[in-house]
């Protein structure tokens, strides 16, 4: 697919939709409460992000977009919305379309997770309709600054917001001025929605809406038809899970879009990727009319979040990465840190052997390649960290690497051994080590056990150091050496 990601600048979207917050609560489950028959979770960590519509927000900033939001939530002075209000601020969102209501609280959804499993999940929130006063508000608000913008994103989450008379007002805004307007529907009258560019219901939502049960592809096919001929909308953008998106348009075949093939972790905040994503395509500068390219980006996207855990955004490179055939299928193994800690925290829940190991790996040679493949067989994930290009300069010389960073991540990625791999500063090694918590931390037989950084850590987890014999007299140095005396 070709397109310039960084055209994504240039867009400026309006995300109308149900703001709320999303609150992660980290734990361990060691016993069972004296008081009931349920688990005790002793909290770790815990984190707020944007959730619903915010998600949306937090995407397209994420992808360098210019963003406005627009809602009714409570009261700014209550700490939920003033949390909300510093999370767009430290985004650096338009506020200017938020409208607050004493009578309202500000969605709230707080989940307990005790490693990997979901324990609990607590929702503070209104769903009444919004009042007309607020209505007007909202309308007067997108028709003063609706030249301002290139799409209009609408989020329904059911809680209110959307009533007929707000949705028709705003797609009639945005259609008399020529703007896109894309909507993620909610509840089972989708002809509220009639006169949007498209709606993007996923499969259950589609076959509630159409009163069709999607059993099969010739139901399916059905339902999507049915919809954009009776609400009625230009696209019917159907996304089906693991089976990719189906992608319906006036007068043309349903046009299916394939998944990418990668593990799921958590489908939290998908839908929030795909409406931010199709938004931001059509508004970069692709032709309304080939819908088609961005939706297909937006099926990529969707992949790479749902590889991550909890309510996710994707970033610029690692749409990137995804989107150059050469190393699609390998972006999934190049994680962050901040990736690999819920991952980690996954594979131990799972009761999962993590070994990791870390090094320049300049110059790929049959040495890395034993300490890689041993290192694998001693457990069920190999996690590699790699030195970044200043560490190997401070390491090897002033002559060094040979191969960038970003070469390496894709060489190593590349192995069968090798689960995910990371990039990393020599000073940071011990904050990866904690944050992995690795139960096998392998080196070379150049090493012993005693030198090997980070020992004291992984024995403090109950982890241990492992040699790994390697026989062969071969180092990249050598080698370096040997090309420039011509042998």
């Amino acid at each position: 697919m070709k397109i310039d990601l960084s055209s994504f600048d240039n867009c400026r979207i309006l995300v109308i939709g149900d703001l709320m917050i999303d609150e992660y609560l980290w734990g361990k489950a060691e016993r069972i409460s004296p008081e009931a028959p349920v688990q005790v979770v002793s909290v770790v960590r815990d984190y707020s992000t944007l959730g619903g519509a915010g998600n949306v927000v937090n995407n397209l900033v994420t992808l360098g977009a210019t963003v406005s939001v627009a809602s009714v939530i409570g009261a700014r002075e209550s700490a939920d919305g003033e949390l909300l209000f510093k999370l767009f601020k430290d985004l650096g969102v338009d506020t200017s379309g938020l409208f607050q209501d004493p009578n309202r609280s500000t969605t709230k959804k707080a989940r307990v997770l005790a490693g990997h499993q979901h324990v609990l999940r607590i929702d503070r929130e209104t769903k009444q309709e919004i009042s007309q006063d607020h209505v007007a508000m909202l309308v007067q608000f997108v028709k003063e600054r609706i030249h301002s913008f290139n799409v209009v994103l609408l989020s329904d989450y059911g809680k209110g917001l959307f009533t007929e008379t707000l949705l028709q007002q705003v797609i009639d805004t945005a259609k008399q001025n020529n703007k896109t307007v894309v909507v993620d529907p909610k509840g089972l009258n989708f002809k509220k929605y009639a006169g949007a560019t498209a709606i993007t219901p996923n499969k259950r939502e589609a076959s509630l809406a159409a009163g069709i049960e999607i059993v099969d592809d010739e139901s399916l096919i059905e339902a999507g038809r049915k919809l954009l001929q009776d609400i009625p909308v230009q696209n019917v953008l159907m996304t089906c899970g693991k089976e990719g998106m189906v992608l319906f348009e006036e007068g043309k075949e349903p046009y299916r879009i394939a998944t990418e093939a990668r593990q799921v972790f958590d489908v939290s905040g998908a839908g929030d990727t795909v409406l931010a994503v199709l938004g931001l395509g059509l508004a970069s500068g692709l032709p309304e009319a080939d819908f088609r390219q961005a939706a297909t980006l937006a099926n990529v996207a969707a992949g790479i979040v749902v590889g991550k855990v909890g309510t996710a955004t994707v970033s610029r490179e690692e749409l990137k990465k995804a989107l150059e055939p050469a190393i699609g299928e390998l972006a999934g193994k190049q994680k962050t840190l901040s990736d690999l800690i819920p991952i980690a925290e996954r594979l131990r829940a799972e009761g999962k052997t993590i070994v990791m190991t870390n090094g320049c790996f300049d110059l790929l040679h049959v040495g890395h390649i034993k300490l890689l493949s041993a290192s694998k067989n001693m457990g069920d994930v190999l996690i590699v960290a790699i030195d970044d290009d200043e560490s190997v300069k401070a390491l090897k010389g002033e002559e060094r690497p040979i191969i960038g960073s970003r070469e390496r991540l894709r060489i190593i990625g590349a192995l069968d051994s090798v689960d995910y791999v990371t990039l990393f500063s020599t000073k940071e090694l011990e904050q990866v080590i904690e944050a992995v918590r690795p139960d096998i931390l392998t080196k070379g037989s150049n090493y012993t056990t005693e030198t090997v950084l980070g020992r004291e850590i992984v024995e403090r987890f109950g982890g241990r150091v492992a040699v790994i014999p390697i026989t062969e007299a071969v180092s990249s140095t050598r080698i370096i050496n040997q090309i420039k005396k011509g042998n």
